[in-house]
């Protein structure tokens, strides 16, 4: 019997332990997720309409946890507000809610608000700043396309300068992606090539995004590859790279057959 009765408060004991951590301390769960642009203006609600006599306030701050304290409000004991100005933030003094005003990325990390009155209520966001985007540029290069290319190929690459983490750069024809490249590291440049035919008639587009925005850059073929002067380029006969190598070896043996059959005719007609 005792034993029964010791295996249950053991298992009691471990329940309270999954569920509130170290015994009465509950366990802190994140609320809410938001994403925003450098620049962008964010306001972290406690879901309070007024303050009350009775309550505190308090925001804590981190990269990893929200351990330091950058504002508070403390009702009761007659105080102001209290903001870390490092920061550049803002407390609301009637809701206590924290307003970020100009955000950068020095602000991405988790915050919490910790209420205190007749009980305590905790709310914790996680916040997300992104650097803000530059408009691709797609310039005509040589030194990007490959070794197979011809001379009816166009080869142009699709640049952002000062990329931040979780950006890509992708191009599409049409609707349809053709090759993308992504980065982690900030602030470097991303580039990624694409080689077209003079001729060539379809839609083409640079697009760069991260999780919250893109921007998108055309591609002209005829504005950014037109030829110089003395070149000709026939449509619809030449193409990029391996394709075009197949084309001139066949036309090469059709050549040398006519030409055999040309000689045999001649022989033989003599």
């Amino acid at each position: 019997m005792c034993q029964k009765m010791i295996r249950g408060n053991v298992l009691l004991l471990l329940c309270l332990w999954h569920s509130t951590g170290v015994f009465g301390a509950q366990m802190d769960q994140i609320n809410t997720l938001i994403s925003v642009t450098e620049g962008d203006s964010v306001t972290l609600h406690t879901n309070i309409t007024e303050l009350k006599t009775d309550e505190d306030i308090e925001w804590t701050f981190g990269v990893h946890s929200p351990d330091e304290i950058i504002a508070t409000i403390y009702k009761d004991k007659m105080t102001s507000s209290s903001v870390d100005e490092t920061l550049k933030l803002k407390i609301d003094d009637q809701t206590g809610s924290l307003i970020i005003k100009n955000i950068t990325t020095q602000h991405t990390g988790l915050y919490k608000v910790t209420i205190t009155n007749a009980k305590l209520v905790n709310y914790i966001y996680r916040v997300i700043v992104y650097a803000g985007l530059s408009v691709p540029v797609i310039s005509r290069v040589s030194s990007q396309c490959s070794s197979s290319s011809s001379s009816s190929c166009c080869c142009v690459l699709c640049s952002v300068m000062n990329v931040s983490h979780d950006v890509s750069v992708s191009w599409y024809k049409g609707k349809s992606l053709l090759s993308s490249i992504s980065v982690s590291d900030l602030n470097i440049r991303l580039s990624l090539p694409l080689e077209v035919e003079y001729q060539d008639t379809n839609t083409y587009r640079c697009v760069v995004n991260n999780p919250i925005t893109n921007l998108t850059q055309h591609l002209h073929i005829t504005q950014l590859c037109h030829t110089s002067s003395g070149e000709s380029h026939v449509s619809g006969v030449h193409s990029c790279g391996f394709t075009e190598a197949v084309i001139r070896l066949v036309v090469s043996a059709l050549v040398g057959v006519v030409t055999v059959a040309f000689l045999v005719y001649d022989v033989r007609s003599r």
